[in-house]
C-alpha cells in the first residue's frame, strides 16, 4: 500500500466543552432543559388550553395543570399546580423525571396562565 495515507484532522485546534455527566445531572441543568421545552410547547397552545404534565410514575397516570416549576440544588425538581382541581406539589429527584407534556382545558372565563419558573437557593 505504498503512497496511501490517511490525513487526520488536527484535533488540538478544536476547543470543546468537556462533558461532565455529574454536573449535567444537577437540578439547574435539568431546569433549563425543561424550561426550554415547556416554553416552546406553551407558545403553540390556543387560548382554550394550558400546559399540563402527565405524570406516569405513581402506578397510574395523573395530569397536573402546572403553575410553577422550580428546583433546589443539587438534585430536586419542584412542580406546583393542580391535580383534579386540588393544589398539588410534586418534589422529584432529577433521575426520576419522566413526564409527558400535554394540554388541559381551561375555564374560558379565566385568563390564560403562563408557567412561572423559580429558583430556590440550596438550603432555603
Amino acid at each position: 500500500m505504498d503512497g496511501f495515507q490517511i490525513q487526520l484532522p488536527n484535533l488540538s485546534a478544536i476547543t470543546a466543552v468537556p462533558y461532565n455527566p455529574v454536573a449535567d445531572s444537577f437540578a439547574d441543568t435539568q431546569f433549563e432543559i425543561i424550561r426550554k421545552y415547556i416554553l416552546d410547547f406553551q407558545r403553540n397552545l390556543d387560548q382554550e388550553h394550558d400546559v399540563g404534565l402527565m405524570l406516569t410514575n405513581f402506578g397510574q397516570s395523573i395530569v397536573m395543570q402546572v403553575t410553577d416549576i422550580g428546583y433546589e440544588e443539587p438534585v430536586l425538581m419542584v412542580f406546583r399546580g393542580y391535580v383534579n382541581g386540588q393544589m398539588a406539589t410534586l418534589i422529584q429527584h432529577v433521575s426520576q423525571l419522566n413526564f409527558l407534556l400535554t394540554t388541559v382545558s381551561k375555564d374560558p372565563a379565566e385568563p390564560k396562565r403562563t408557567i412561572g419558573f423559580t429558583v430556590t437557593p440550596a438550603g432555603k
